[in-house]
């Protein structure tokens, strides 16, 4: 049971997790959709659901920030905004709407019984704010606020996100990366 089986597990309970939700995921619907044999996950996971959901959590926060970081080595700020929102918009017109964040499905449903969920959910918030924030620097914002703006681009994107799948359309993100560059851009200048 090598490393492979692994991974396909975690990227696919990441997948699950965006449509159905942490409590809307079995394990076997992860061993249906990765195609891992069924007892590994026993092996891989011994820690259970929770385990896994965190290693999801890891792997989807590591993901998207790959994305802004190449987006961020150009120096614009606008452009990595355009990153983080491009594969959240892309998503949801793939999905047709039922697919939305698997880092904010498992922080919603995160039980007391589960605080590592909670602690891996606001370590990956905290590193596409983190890596945000340098590429917000690198351009020119003041460094009071670079912090507070990289943490409006994550809140405001995630949720927009949320309401592009109430409303079935990418118009709140289209509306929501408008305003966005206008304060990027204007932190820049100001």
């Amino acid at each position: 049971m090598g490393t492979d089986s692994r991974e396909r597990m975690v990227r696919s309970a990441a997948y699950l997790f965006r449509e159905r939700g942490y409590s809307g995921t079995a394990f076997r619907d992860v061993i249906a959709h990765s195609g891992a044999p069924r007892g590994s996950i026993y092996h891989h996971f011994p820690g259970g659901k929770v385990e896994l959901a965190e290693e999801a959590v890891r792997y989807a926060a590591e993901f998207l920030n790959a994305g802004i970081q190449a987006a961020a080595e150009g120096g614009d700020p606008a452009a990595t905004v355009d990153a983080f929102v491009g594969w959240w918009r892309q998503v949801l017109v793939k999905s047709e709407f039922r697919a939305g964040c698997p880092v904010v499905a498992v922080t919603v449903e995160s039980h007391d019984d589960a605080p590592q969920l909670t602690k891996a959910a606001a370590a990956a918030f905290d590193r596409w704010e983190d890596t945000l924030a340098t590429c917000l620097g690198n351009a020119g914002v003041p460094d009071d606020r670079c912090g507070r703006l990289a943490r409006m681009i994550v809140a405001a994107v995630e949720g927009a996100t949320i309401l592009c799948r109430a409303h079935r359309d990418v118009r709140p993100l289209d509306d929501v990366v408008t305003e966005l560059k206008a304060m990027t851009a204007a932190a820049i200048t100001g």
